[in-house]
């Protein structure tokens, strides 16, 4: 296991599943429930869109304050996208678990970049924004497409995600004072 220090060569081990200790209990929840949703909506691996809709599914205080900068509501958000991304020709009972092999080239892409972005910002695990921020920003994100047509920007996006994340970490920070 890395140390703080050192660096972390892949967000995968080498059999291919994804490097759990690499993010926050919240992103793992995030992700677990992309996996579901994913199995839901009758897909055989999980995409990016599904990232979202496990963001959505289970947001945590920042991923709330990006709702509400945006004045969307996070469950109606995400019946919406699983709506638009449910095959009805789809997978029944897809078999389905956080492992290389089971993510999409863009999910694999999107973790790595979210990984780096936390490093960027100093920390050891993947946050539920890094995973948001990472996603509105990545080259042809069909989430960032799915708001581009109704007039909303990435940019936009990922100014009121990074506007929330500062929010929450300016929280939580206040919070590890008021309990020292």
């Amino acid at each position: 296991m890395a140390t703080p220090d050192e660096s972390v060569d892949d967000i995968f081990l080498p059999g291919g599943r994804l490097r759990l200790d690499l993010l926050t209990d919240t992103a793992v929840k995030a992700l677990h429930e992309s996996v579901r949703l994913a199995r839901e909506t009758r897909w055989d691996s999980v995409r990016s869109p599904h990232v979202f809709m496990g963001l959505l599914a289970v947001p945590d205080a920042s991923v709330r304050n990006w709702g509400e900068r945006l004045q969307a509501d996070l469950s109606n958000l995400l019946g919406q996208f699983q709506e638009l991304f449910h095959q009805d020709e789809g997978e029944d009972e897809a078999v389905l678990i956080l492992n290389r092999e089971f993510l999409s080239d863009n999910v694999i892409h999107l973790l790595r970049d979210a990984h780096n972005r936390a490093q960027d910002h100093r920390r050891t695990q993947i946050t539920p924004m890094d995973l948001l921020i990472s996603l509105l920003t990545m080259a042809n994100s069909i989430v960032a497409e799915c708001f581009q047509r109704i007039g909303v920007t990435a940019a936009k996006l990922t100014e009121l995600a990074v506007l929330a994340e500062h929010k929450g970490s300016g929280d939580n920070e206040r919070g590890e004072r008021a309990t020292k």
